[in-house]
């Protein structure tokens, strides 16, 4: 069973980045996804990004396009999360997910989430 521990929040200012990382505890196979959720206190979790393994395919929430960028190193098993002009709205936990089924935005098709990582953004 895989374990997903993420890591880079924390406190910055609007207009600012930060760059989130989700290490697994084993070698993540060619045909699973990855992904980036968040959730901010009293609202569900909601989808940022993810990833296919094998080619790098990936989607984004329309909320981050041309701001958010996902990445991942097979080698090193670690997938990324650039946050580029961040916004008040993106404070949130940050999770990173893994699914063995097909590239989705809905958080019950993932099967191992880590344990979150605290992005506040200041005005």
């Amino acid at each position: 069973q895989v374990q997903l521990v993420e890591s880079g929040g924390g406190l910055v200012q609007a207009g600012g980045s930060l760059r989130l990382s989700c290490a697994a505890s084993v070698g993540i196979s060619s045909g699973y996804i990855m992904a980036w959720f968040r959730q901010a206190p009293g609202k569900e979790r909601e989808f940022v990004a993810a990833t296919t393994w094998i080619d790098n395919r990936y989607m984004y929430a329309d909320s981050v396009k041309g701001r958010f960028t996902i990445s991942r190193d097979k080698a090193a098993n670690t997938l990324y999360l650039q946050l580029n002009s961040l916004r008040l709205e993106d404070t949130a936990v940050y999770y990173c997910a893994q699914t063995g089924r097909s590239l989705s935005t809905s958080p019950s098709q993932y099967d191992y989430w880590g344990q979150g990582t605290q992005v506040t953004v200041s005005s």
